[in-house]
């Protein structure tokens, strides 16, 4: 694993800045806290880490062989990652503030009463399916075993880069999970939240030009 860690560091990053990115599952997460307590946003974080490994089994499975056979797809899939890093900057740059921190996702005022919480099972579900069926994340995990992955290295390494990343998105998750259930707290990260998605908008700007840069193997 030693002579790994350049690799695994260029993971680790580009992942850690997608999962906080707000999308389909931080906005679900939020959901469910809001909506359910965290009890029922808890286990939807841990769906959602588990999807993460549907998306590693198709990359290790299929990227190998793509490369092997056609080598210019290498290319075109590092300028598709590019592409698609410089789409998420470019949001991140033009977030603005929200004028509105008092409703929940999906329009449903704060101070409305609480459905009834879903059950371990089914929010460990809705976390699943939420994320294994959105196509930004088939995306960039195609990207992310092409572009920073030597495909020389063991798919015993490869498979740990995808466990650390599974089990960070549940950590990740689970702890917005814990804030989100705290009063108060949702309200001020919605109001200062457009400064955190410009900043990572100019880090994924970068990542994007160093993909688009990159020669290919």
């Amino acid at each position: 694993m030693h002579g790994y860690w350049p690799q695994f560091l260029k993971v680790a990053l580009a992942h850690l800045l997608a999962v906080a990115s707000p999308g389909p599952d931080f906005a679900m997460v939020v959901r469910q806290s809001i909506a359910h307590g965290r009890r029922a946003a808890v286990w939807t974080s841990v769906g959602i880490g588990s999807a993460i490994l549907v998306h590693v089994s198709y990359a290790l499975l299929g990227i190998g062989l793509l490369l092997k056979t056609y080598p210019v797809a290498f290319t075109a899939m590092k300028v598709a990652g590019a592409a698609y890093l410089a789409w998420i900057g470019l949001k991140g740059l033009m977030s603005r503030p929200r004028r509105d921190a008092s409703l929940s996702p999906f329009g449903t005022p704060g101070g409305a009463a609480r459905p009834a919480a879903p059950g371990p099972r089914s929010a460990w579900t809705t976390g699943f399916l939420t994320n294994v069926f959105n196509p930004k994340a088939t995306l960039f995990f195609v990207a992310l075993f092409a572009s920073f992955i030597d495909p020389r290295t063991p798919k015993a390494i490869q498979g740990a880069f995808g466990l650390w990343m599974s089990a960070s998105t549940m950590a990740w998750f689970a702890t917005v999970s814990v804030f989100f259930t705290r009063d108060g707290v949702r309200a001020a990260f919605l109001r200062g939240g457009h400064l955190i998605d410009r900043a990572m908008g100019i880090v994924f700007l970068g990542l994007a030009a160093a993909l688009a840069l990159a020669s290919a193997r």
